[in-house]
């Protein structure tokens, strides 16, 4: 496939694509987009990362009418942060279309900002489903024109518990419209949502290639949940990541380890559902600045973070699941880089890390950490600016590397 010319898009689409050095589209658009285009239901499985969210983003901007100013297309996401996501990719293609206006929705803005924009012309909402069904239910939001439906990481969602929220915005919506339902996991209720709201949709599989230790080296440590604290600590000195993703299960679990990590001098900070719009965008912003060099998150927050120069993935706390397992370790190893994916392990973590080697097809390596003694005056602050200057280097070349490449790629379309 030489361009997305061939699967239905238009030259300009395609051009202001490759403007942005997106050149050829991925396994999952190849397969969705010309069917979309067509107007077709489907429900499409495939993992963050393949690029699934241009995979219904370009259909959406090709069908909508700029001329007719109203909401024609309503994309639903779990978290403010997918929202975000969504709507950046979204605004940046449409800001080189004319008259195309995209609109974010979720909990923590302005809500008299949100009214003042919803009064204007917008042709593409991006929401989240609490938010949502608030504009809804005060009947500030008009979705009768709705003829484009996405339900983006549908099991987070379900995980979340907003099926009831999910339904009601189904149920607001025209019978008369084209439904697009993606999820990494195809769990028996995204399947009745299918089959109850959907009209013969197609059903799109996609799978990932498996990951190995060329993309991301993979560790077990052998400890116990009560040396858990002082192991991650040990591991952090001793691997000196320039910034790195830990892991927990529950908000009470991150809020607990960033306490305990803060109180030890590291620069650390917390996300997980608890905290306000505000000092979560204040977090990543942070974290992707390298101001702090360990996030401390649960799943669901941090689903969708693509931040560069990530060379560490610490699981504090085992997954469940085998698409966790991939999700998080997928968090490193970015763009070209190495990473590093290190799963602590307690005895009765045996059961999941077996599921996670039978799923992966991989036996990982395991590795037990001997006991050291703290030092007198431990510094580990002084010792997480050294491994960031440490870091720089090699994360300004990776850098460089991609801005050398998207050049080459813009050149060459030019000639």
């Amino acid at each position: 496939m030489s361009d997305f010319v061939k699967l239905g898009v238009s030259s300009n689409l395609n051009q202001v694509l490759r403007s942005f050095g997106i050149l050829e589209p991925t396994p999952i658009q190849e397969k969705t987009i010309p069917l979309l285009l067509e107007g077709k239901d489907m429900v499409a499985q495939a993992k963050t990362g393949t690029g699934k969210t241009f995979a219904f983003i370009l259909p959406i901007l090709e069908k909508v009418n700029a001329e007719s100013p109203y909401i024609q297309a309503l994309i639903v996401s779990p978290t403010r942060e997918l929202a975000l996501q969504i709507t950046t990719e979204l605004k940046k293609l449409a800001e080189k279309l004319e008259g195309v206006h995209v609109l974010a929705i979720y909990g923590g803005q302005d809500v008299e900002q949100q009214l003042r924009k919803l009064k204007g012309a917008i042709h593409i909402v991006v929401a989240t489903p609490g938010r949502l069904l608030d504009h809804m239910r005060r009947g500030t939001i008009e979705l009768s024109n709705v003829s484009m439906l996405v339900l983006d990481e549908a099991d987070q969602m379900l995980h979340m518990g907003f099926l009831p929220e999910i339904e009601d915005i189904i149920g607001a919506l025209s019978t008369n419209r084209q439904t697009m339902l993606f999820s990494a996991t195809m769990p028996k209720k995204i399947r009745s949502i299918a089959k109850d709201y959907m009209k013969d949709p197609i059903d799109i599989q996609v799978k990932s290639p498996r990951i190995t230790v060329d993309d991301i080296k993979q560790l077990v440590i052998e400890t116990t949940d009560r040396a858990k604290q002082d192991t991650v600590c040990q591991l952090i000195d001793q691997y000196r990541p320039f910034l790195a993703i830990i892991f927990c299960r529950t908000k009470r679990r991150a809020s607990k380890l960033n306490n305990a990590l803060k109180e030890r001098g590291y620069l650390s900070e917390e996300l997980h559902g608890d905290l306000s719009q505000a000092k979560r965008e204040k977090v990543m912003k942070l974290f992707r600045d390298a101001k702090i060099q360990l996030l401390v998150a649960t799943d669901v927050a941090a689903r969708g973070i693509d931040v560069e120069g990530v060379t560490h993935v610490f699981n504090y706390d085992i997954p469940e699941d085998v698409e966790s397992y991939i999700h998080r370790i997928g968090r490193t190893g970015r763009a070209g880089g190495t990473g590093l994916a290190l799963t602590l392990v307690a005895p009765k973590d045996r059961s999941y890390l077996e599921m996670i080697e039978k799923g992966i097809h991989l036996q990982i390596e395991k590795k037990v950490l001997h006991a050291q003694k703290k030092p007198s005056n431990p510094s580990p602050n002084n010792k997480l600016k050294e491994m960031k200057k440490e870091h720089i280097s090699s994360a300004e070349k990776r850098k460089s590397n991609h801005r050398r490449k998207r050049q080459k790629s813009k050149n060459a379309y030019k000639r």
